[in-house]
């Protein structure tokens, strides 16, 4: 995101085995199909005897474009020599790689997933639009400006470097302060305790939907991703449709806060705010909402809930939220009994996991994104790309408890014990198929933390018989936070009114219909309609009566922290 890493975890922490073995794995499956190995040495001799003559035809002055399809090198210059020789062994070097990975299918999963990352990496590294010597673009932009952008790029760089040592924001993150300009939704802290405040926000509306919102966010970002700046706040926009809106924002935990567990999350942060909402509004039923982790918690809590008979949720909408992580995606590269067992240490030792190494996780998933264009950009083309209200939110990161963070990885990523009926809230499994309620649950397409695939097994794993599953175009943060008006976003749409249909992903988006701009007024309009029809008077912000008096303005102060 984009794109914020809620990656759960660093690369640093893995442990080298894992790729190790990896290439091993790899070599054994090889070295059984000596058929497959030898043509890949024939297929490697006659790929560098055609580079060869591809490099001294073009030398030689003849016009050879270099036939790469990579967007990279589209611009004109890349056909002229030696650039275009340079593009054309790039191009022909990452096709023989991928056919070298050929025998990753007849390993484990993980492990195919461990060689395709370091391909990535490989091929990433080896690029030539990478370097300012074998790139025409950087160089004809350093002739034009006589070298005036290596002189900025050289400047940004120190500027950087200087800002990674003192700790400082990024550049431009000030222009989008909590409170000021981002996370300003009218509302009051009504309640807290250790962990969470809530905040109910101000009414906009004579009238509003009887049943209020609660919405859980992930733990792994602050809360106010939901409230940026007005014309991209979902909070805003459902107070503008005439909702009654909560929202936990979590505190951000230090050292001491190390043996907080998942329990504690659910206790109280989930039902503590849910006791809160029903007793300052009087509602018998809320509608909740959760996202990423946040949603994982809800659907955690949601099942207990159900299990102990309480009916206090009308409906759960889950945004980028996995239920199921038999299949988490590129994320799984980094996730193994080996390489938790040295995060752990890392863990026991510092108390928490800092945000600083959860970011690394997620910009090599994406590192010609997030690591090499932003680098080219800044230091080569002497460029700052602006800085945007999500892009500062990104770079607000929060740290994560030992304790929590490791049940967290150990329970639910790698032993999946969720999906499986195993996790135990009170001692007790809970089963989602115990969630019965209406159910709105959101994916998005381009999605390295909670791929939507994962995120639509939701769909066999409850019991719901008015589920709805919608696909919006985007990532895991900019999907979901699209604006209620955006025509460069699309989503489709499914819904089941039975509680055991389940097409394959495929099915799904054969059938889905696809409807153009934000998924917000699809959700907000099924929200409505799964509302009592009359609407209510709005209630006082906070109930001094019921032990929930009005604290302080919203955001609060937990999320400055």
């Amino acid at each position: 995101m984009t794109t914020h890493v809620h990656s759960p975890i660093e690369p640093r922490s893995g442990s080298s085995d894992e790729f190790a073995r990896a290439w091993q794995d790899w070599w054994l499956s090889l070295y059984a199909r000596p058929e497959l190995a030898q043509a890949l040495a024939q297929d490697a001799v006659a790929r560098t005897t055609e580079s060869w003559r591809f490099a001294l035809g073009a030398a030689m002055g003849q016009t050879l474009p270099h036939g790469s399809s990579d967007p990279q090198f589209q611009d004109e210059s890349w056909n002229h020599w030696p650039f275009n020789v340079y593009a054309h062994n790039h191009s022909s070097f990452s096709q023989w790689s991928a056919q070298t990975l050929a025998p990753a299918a007849g390993i484990s999963s993980g492990s195919a997933l461990r060689l395709n990352f370091l391909q990535r990496q490989l091929l990433d590294a080896s690029s030539p639009a990478h370097y300012l010597l074998t790139n025409p673009e950087l160089l004809q932009q350093s002739r034009a400006e006589s070298g005036a952008n290596l002189l900025r790029g050289a400047q940004y760089w120190l500027e950087d470097l200087t800002r990674t040592i003192e700790g400082s924001p990024a550049p431009g993150t000030l222009k989008y302060r909590v409170g000021e300009q981002v996370a300003i939704t009218p509302g009051k802290v009504v309640m807290r305790n250790e962990l969470i405040e809530l905040i109910q926000y101000s009414p906009q509306s004579p009238d509003v939907h009887a049943e209020p919102i609660l919405i859980t966010p992930a733990w792994i970002m602050k809360y106010y991703v939901l409230d940026l700046s007005p014309h991209n706040s979902l909070v805003r926009y459902l107070v503008g449709q005439g909702h009654t809106v909560f929202m936990i924002s979590w505190r951000n935990p230090t050292a001491a806060d190390r043996d907080l567990a998942l329990d504690d999350y659910l206790r109280l942060g989930l039902r503590a705010a849910l006791d809160a909402v029903s007793a300052i509004v009087g509602a018998p039923r809320v509608h909740m909402a959760g996202y990423c982790i946040g949603g994982t918690l809800l659907s955690i809590g949601a099942a207990a809930l159900a299990r102990e008979g309480n009916r206090r949720i009308a409906s759960v909408t889950l945004f980028a939220t996995q239920t199921d992580f038999s299949e988490p995606g590129e994320l799984a590269v980094f996730i193994s009994p080996a390489q938790l067992e040295l995060l752990q240490l890392l863990m026991q030792r510092d108390g928490v996991l800092a945000s600083e190494r959860m970011s690394a996780a997620f910009a090599l998933l994406r590192a010609g994104d997030l690591l090499w264009a932003p680098a080219i950009n800044q230091y080569l083309r002497g460029e700052r790309g602006s800085m945007n209200d999500l892009m500062a939110w990104n770079a607000d990161g929060t740290r994560m408890p030992c304790r929590m963070h490791s049940e967290y990885l150990t329970r639910l990523y790698l032993n999946n014990e969720l999906a499986t009926g195993q996790f135990t809230v009170g001692g007790t499994p809970v089963e989602l198929q115990q969630i019965t309620v209406p159910m709105f649950v959101v994916g998005t397409e381009t999605d390295h933390v909670a791929p939507w695939r994962s995120a639509y097994k939701t769909r066999a794993l409850t019991r719901s018989s008015d589920f709805s599953f919608v696909l919006t175009s985007g990532g895991h943060n900019a999907g979901i936070i699209s604006g209620p008006v955006n025509p460069k976003r699309r989503h489709r749409v499914l819904r089941w009114q039975d509680q055991t249909t389940t097409p394959s992903p495929e099915q799904y988006l054969a059938e889905a219909e696809v409807c153009a701009g934000s998924w917000w007024p699809a959700w907000q309009q099924w929200l409505a309609r799964h509302s009592s029809p009359d609407r209510i008077a709005p209630s006082p912000l906070g109930n001094a009566a019921a032990g929930y008096p009005p604290l302080s303005d919203a955001p609060g102060g937990y999320v400055r922290g």
